[in-house]
C-alpha cells in the first residue's frame, strides 16, 4: 500500500469518524431530549423517540456515505499535493544514482519540513558533485602525472643505456667521457625520483608538524644558496619578521629553498636581484620571493606549477631542474593548509607569495635587513639581524 492511498483512507476515516461523533451527537441531542410521549397543540400528531429514530438513520446514513466519498476523493488530492516534494526529491535521487549529480530539487514555497530536507538534499548533491568533480580531476592529474613522469625517467634511462651499449661496442671509446656522462645522467634521475618521493609525501600529508619560525627557514635556504647566487652574480635582500607557524621543518625549508633557486635560476643574466621577504598577518605567515628577469605572461606564470613545467630559461640553460620545483613547493603549501599565489612582475621577473596558517604564539617585528650583494657580500650588519639578511 502506498503512502498516498494510506493518507487518503486515513483521511476519510478520520472524516467519516468526525462525522458519525456528530451525527450521534445530535441524534441523542434530540432523541433524549424528547419525553415518551409529545402531543401538539390540536391534538393531532404523536411523536415518539422511536419514529424519530426510524427518520434519522437513513439520512445519518446517506450522510456517512457522502463523508466516505468525500473523504476519499479530498483526501486523495490532498495526499497528491502533500506528497509532491517527495516525489521530486525520489526523481532527484534516481538521477543521482543514474550518475547525474547536477540535478536539484529547488523547491519552491515557504520553509516547513519538506522544504528543509529538500534543500539539505541540494546540499548533499552539490556536496557530492564537488567530490566527484575533485576525485575526477585527482585521477586525470595522476594519470598525467604518471606520464610526464615516466617520459622524463625514460629519458635518463634511455641516454644510460646508449651510453652503455656505446662503452660495449666501442672498447676504444674514452672510458672517462662516458663515466662522467653516465654519472650525470644518474644524478638527474635521482634527483627526479626524489623529487618525486618528496611530492608523493607531501600529498599524502604524512609527515609530523612541530613549531617552527618560517623567517629563520627562509635565512637557512639563502645562506645555502648563496654561493650559487654569488656564481651567477645575483644580489640577494632578504628582510622580514618573526613567522612562527607549525609544520614539517623539512618540508618547508624544501619549499623555501626551491623558492630562492628559482628566482635565481631564472634572473637577468647579469645584475640580477632576489628578493626574500616574510611577514605577519592577522591569523597569516607570509613567505615572498621575488626575482627580476624577463616579462613572463599571465598564462604562462598560471602553468608554472604544474609537473614538469619548465619556464623558457630552463630549457635553454645547463642548470634545468626536474620540472617539479613549483609543483613540490604548491603541493607543500596545501599540505599546511596554506596558499601559494604567482604573480608576473610589470618590470619582469616574478612575484611568489605563500601564506600559512600562523601559530597561535606572535612575535612583533623585527627590523628590516640591509640587502647584500652576493657577489661582493658586501652590506651593513647588524648583530640581532645577522639570520635575516643572508
Amino acid at each position: 500500500m502506498s503512502v498516498r492511498l494510506k493518507l487518503t483512507l486515513s483521511y476519510a476515516g478520520f472524516l467519516m469518524l468526525a462525522g458519525a461523533l456528530i451525527l450521534t451527537a445530535v441524534g441523542v441531542f434530540f432523541l433524549w431530549g424528547l419525553p415518551n410521549g409529545a402531543v401538539y397543540s390540536d391534538g393531532a400528531l404523536y411523536i415518539n423517540r422511536r419514529l424519530i429514530l426510524r427518520s434519522f438513520v437513513p439520512v445519518a446514513v446517506v450522510v456517512l456515505a457522502f463523508l466516505l466519498m468525500f473523504g476519499l476523493l479530498g483526501g486523495w488530492i490532498l495526499a497528491d499535493r502533500m506528497l509532491a516534494p517527495l516525489s521530486r526529491i525520489t526523481d532527484a535521487t534516481r538521477m543521482a544514482s543514474a550518475g547525474s549529480l547536477s540535478q536539484r530539487i529547488r523547491l519552491p514555497g515557504r520553509k516547513d519540513e519538506f522544504r528543509e530536507l529538500a534543500d539539505a538534499f541540494d546540499m548533499m548533491l552539490a556536496r557530492l558533485e564537488a567530490h566527484v568533480a575533485e576525485q575526477q580531476r585527482l585521477a586525470a592529474e595522476q594519470q598525467r602525472f604518471a606520464a610526464n613522469a615516466s617520459h622524463e625517467l625514460r629519458t635518463p634511462l634511455a641516454i644510460s643505456k646508449t651510453l652503455l651499449d656505446v662503452a660495449r661496442t666501442d672498447p676504444a671509446h674514452d672510458a672517462r667521457e662516458i663515466i662522467d656522462r653516465l654519472h650525470t645522467v644518474n644524478t638527474r634521475a635521482i634527483d627526479l625520483t626524489e623529487a618525486l618521493l618528496l611530492l608523493s609525501r607531501a600529498n599524502q600529508r604524512s609527515f609530523a608538524r612541530e613549531h617552527v619560525d618560517l623567517s629563520l627557514i627562509a635565512e637557512e635556504a639563502v645562506e645555502t644558496l648563496l654561493s650559487m647566487a654569488e656564481k651567477r652574480g645575483i644580489t640577494i635582500e632578504s628582510s622580514g619578521e618573526i613567522t612562527p607557524a607549525v609544520g614539517s621543518h623539512a618540508l618547508l625549508l624544501q619549499l623555501t629553498t626551491n623558492l630562492v633557486q628559482n628566482a635565481i635560476f631564472y634572473n637577468l643574466p647579469e645584475q640580477g636581484t632576489v628578493w626574500v621577504k616574510t611577514e605577519v598577518r592577522p591569523a597569516t605567515v607570509v613567505l615572498t620571493v621575488e626575482n627580476t628577469g624577463e616579462k613572463l605572461t599571465p598564462h604562462l606564470v598560471s602553468t608554472l606549477t604544474e609537473p614538469f613545467q619548465r619556464g623558457t630559461e630552463r630549457t635553454h640553460t645547463g642548470q634545468a631542474g626536474v620540472g617539479l620545483g613549483l609543483a613540490i613547493v604548491k603541493t607543500i603549501a596545501h599540505a599546511h593548509d596554506g596558499t601559494l599565489t604567482l604573480a608576473p612582475r610589470p618590470a619582469g621577473g616574478i612575484h611568489i607569495t605563500v601564506e600559512l596558517p600562523a601559530d597561535v604564539q606572535v612575535c612583533g617585528p623585527a627590523e628590516s635587513a640591509a640587502p647584500v650583494d652576493a657577489a661582493t657580500g658586501h652590506g651593513s650588519r647588524s648583530p640581532s639581524l645577522v639570520r635575516s639578511e643572508r
